[in-house]
């Protein structure tokens, strides 16, 4: 009898699940996207062109409008400067619970930038993503803390195709 009613609610279970398609919690639709292209090898961060590109190799899959930090201009030296890090780092994580609807984590600070900027008596700060922003196009221009911002559609998009462990070089 026992078995019958562990079987019974496994294939209410199963049901459920084949019946909620692509709806998130409440019947909305998920943010998590499914993504069976060409894999990203690496992102290309351009500052002073605000775009951020998904390449294949030497093929861009995407390109983004992107939000910087609030003082965009030059390197992240110390936590608070509201700039962005430039140079090569890794993308070492991926928050689905993210405050900014999903995020991907940027490895920031490595070796150097911590050495640099203890050696100037400050903390390198962290939590540097790319993540959404839920303003949509009503969004300013370089508000973030040092992050990387897209809207909330594109990080969907984005967090699909990237995965962690591949290269990000933000540049000027």
């Amino acid at each position: 009898m026992r078995a019958v009613k562990i079987l019974s609610a496994l294939a209410v279970a199963l049901f459920l699940a084949a019946c909620g398609g692509d709806s998130g919690i409440g019947g909305g639709p998920s943010k998590f996207r499914d993504y069976d292209g060409p894999p990203v090898t690496s992102v290309q961060v351009h500052k002073a062109e605000r775009k951020m590109y998904l390449l294949n190799g030497n093929r861009v899959l995407k390109t983004y409008d992107i939000a910087l930090g609030f003082q965009p201009v030059g390197h992240k030296q110390f936590e608070g400067d509201g700039k962005t890090p430039e140079g090569a780092y890794w993308l070492d994580r991926q928050n689905p619970n993210s405050a900014y609807h999903l995020s991907v984590g940027v490895s920031y600070p490595n070796a150097n930038d911590r050495i640099n900027a203890l050696a100037n008596g400050k903390l390198p700060g962290g939590d540097i993503f790319i993540h959404g922003d839920s303003r949509g196009p009503k969004r300013q221009r370089d508000w973030t803390a040092g992050c990387i911002a897209v809207t909330d559609d594109e990080i969907e998009e984005i967090y699909s195709m990237i995965r962690v462990g591949t290269v990000i070089h933000i540049m000027k």
